[in-house]
């Protein structure tokens, strides 16, 4: 009976005492996409088919995007654009995987850091067929890492991929929530 009524209170008292602008914070912090602006649908269309299967830490993410959206200059809004595409099309693993690899590449050292910065720097400046040709040459390795190594190549990461002589490593995943 305590529990209960301890519960109701809680449930009843606490949303009163929280100004309404916390309240609101609170309870749209995972809308659904039908909950989103229009300016916010606008800017994150290529999420919508994965929307609503979002958790509430992403979705707040995304949406902080979307508000600083209007004041990115162009180039960075294309970036962003072609990110949200790039992450959509991953599935629920690679994008795990992208996830692990992204906090790996975070735990590095600074100068290790540097090294992969170099590293993809000179990847970005290959052509799309010298590209392909460094993807296909790629050993595959076992384990998921491998697995979407070899499925989709924006996984691949200068600090996780075996490099070939006289050619640059494949990408690094370009978005992270």
């Amino acid at each position: 009976m305590t529990r209960t009524l301890v519960l109701i209170l809680a449930l009843v008292v606490v949303p009163a005492l929280l100004s309404p602008t916390v309240y609101a914070q609170i309870t749209m912090a995972s809308p659904s996409w039908a909950q989103l602006s229009a300016q916010e649908k606008q800017v994150l269309a290529p999420l919508a088919s994965d929307w609503d299967n979002l958790d509430a830490q992403r979705k707040t993410k995304w949406r902080g995007i979307a508000q600083r959206y209007p004041s990115m200059g162009a180039d960075e809004q294309q970036r962003i654009q072609q990110q949200m595409r790039s992450w959509s099309q991953l599935s629920p693993a690679q994008r795990q995987a992208a996830r692990e690899q992204y906090k790996s590449l975070k735990q590095l050292p600074p100068e290790k850091k540097e090294d992969v910065r170099q590293r993809w720097q000179e990847y970005q400046s290959l052509t799309p067929e010298q590209k392909r040709e460094l993807a296909a040459r790629q050993p595959a390795t076992p384990g998921a890492a491998g697995a979407a190594r070899t499925t989709a190549p924006i996984m691949q990461s200068p600090a996780t991929t075996q490099s070939v002589p006289g050619s640059a490593p494949a990408p690094a995943p370009a978005v992270r929530p």
